[in-house]
C-alpha cells in the first residue's frame, strides 16, 4: 500500500484510506459531489468525488476507512485525488495503525521528558498543582491532539506541543533571568489541558458539545479551580497566577482569551504558544512540498504560501 507522502502526480491507485472530513457540494449544473480529506499514517490529502451516487455516499462517513479508486492530480501546486469509485473496507485486512498519524516522538520519550520537567519545578505549590492536574487528566494528556486540523493535530500532539513549549520556555528563561521559570514551565504544561475535553479523541478528531459551548480555556480554568480547592491552595498567589496563565494564553480577546496577558510570563507563554504552533504548521506543509515549489495557502498563517528552497531535504 503506497503512503500518501509518496503519492506522485498521475498515479492511479486503489487502496484503503481513512475519511477525516466530508463536505457536500453541488456543481453549477446541479450535480452532487463530495470534498474529502483522506488520511493515512503519513499524512492527509484533499480529494474530490465528482458525480457521486447515493450508493457511494452510503459508504463514506467521517471516521470510516473505505477503499478508494483514484488518480493523483496536481492542483494549485498541491497534489489532490480525483476519486472514481469507492468500496467497503474489509475490517482486519489492514491494521488500523496504518491510518493514524502520531507524534514522531515515542510516548515513553514524552513521558520521561514530562517527568523531568515536573521534577525541575522547585516551587512546591506549582509542583503540587501541576502534578495533581496531570493526574486528573491521566493518559489523555499523552494521546490527545493539540487541535483538530491546524497544528499538532495527531495522536500525541497535545503533549508534544506542551513539551516543546516547555523546552522553549526553559531556554528563554536562561536568556531572560528575570522570568519566573517555575511559573512559565507550569503554564506551558497546563495551558491546553482543556483540549482533552474540548475534542473527541486522537483519530477522527471533532469538537465535543462541551468543547463547542465552553472552549478549552474555560474548561482548563475550571479544572484548575477544582484542583487547587482539593489541595487547599486556592488562596495562594501561585494558583491565581496560574489561572491568569491559562486564561490569557491566546493573547487577544478575539482569539478567545477573556483577559490579556498582564504578567511577563503570560506574555512569553502566548508568544511561544504561537511560535510552536506556527512552526509545526510550516513543518507539516513544507514536508509535503517538493524543493523548488510552494506550499498551498496556509489558513493559520494569514493564507500565505511558503517556498521550499531547492536542495532542502
Amino acid at each position: 500500500m503506497k503512503k500518501i507522502k509518496d503519492f506522485c502526480e498521475k498515479d492511479r491507485l486503489e487502496q484503503p484510506l481513512l475519511i477525516k472530513e466530508v463536505r457536500n457540494g453541488t456543481t453549477n449544473k446541479g450535480a452532487p459531489y463530495l470534498s474529502l480529506i483522506l488520511q493515512d499514517s503519513s499524512g492527509v490529502i484533499d480529494a474530490k468525488f465528482w458525480d457521486v451516487k447515493p450508493e457511494d455516499t452510503a459508504k463514506i462517513a467521517v471516521g470510516r476507512v473505505a477503499v478508494f479508486g483514484f488518480e493523483v492530480l496536481l492542483y494549485n501546486q498541491n497534489l489532490q485525488l480525483r476519486i472514481n469509485r469507492v468500496k467497503d473496507f474489509e475490517e482486519g485486512s489492514v491494521s488500523l495503525e496504518e491510518f493514524v498519524i502520531s507524534s514522531s516522538r515515542s510516548e515513553n520519550e514524552r513521558k520521561n521528558e514530562l517527568n523531568d520537567l515536573i521534577n525541575s519545578i522547585k516551587n512546591p505549590v506549582y509542583h503540587q498543582i501541576v502534578t495533581a492536574m496531570l493526574d486528573k487528566i491521566g493518559e489523555k494528556y499523552m494521546t490527545y491532539p493539540a487541535a483538530s486540523r491546524i497544528h499538532h493535530s495527531y495522536l500525541g500532539g497535545l503533549s508534544e506541543h506542551s513539551l516543546s513549549m516547555a523546552r522553549l520556555a526553559d531556554m528563554i528563561c536562561r536568556h531572560y533571568p528575570q522570568l519566573d521559570r517555575d511559573l512559565l514551565i507550569a503554564g506551558a504544561l497546563l495551558h491546553d489541558t482543556g483540549k482533552t475535553a474540548e475534542m473527541s479523541g486522537p483519530v477522527t478528531t471533532e469538537y465535543t458539545l462541551e468543547g463547542k459551548l465552553e472552549g478549552h480555556i474555560s474548561i482548563a480554568n475550571g479544572w484548575l479551580s477544582e484542583t487547587v480547592a482539593e489541595l487547599h491552595l486556592e488562596n495562594t498567589e501561585e494558583a491565581i497566577l496560574l489561572h491568569h496563565m491559562i486564561l490569557s494564553h491566546h493573547g487577544h480577546y478575539e482569539f478567545g482569551s477573556p483577559v490579556l496577558p498582564m504578567l511577563q510570563e503570560a506574555e512569553v507563554l502566548c508568544l511561544i504558544d504561537n511560535l510552536d504552533a506556527r512552526m509545526n504548521t510550516l513543518r507539516t506543509a513544507l514536508e509535503a512540498t517538493k524543493p523548488g515549489m510552494w506550499t498551498g495557502k496556509l489558513f493559520a498563517l494569514e493564507n500565505r504560501q511558503f517556498y521550499r528552497p531547492k536542495g532542502s531535504e
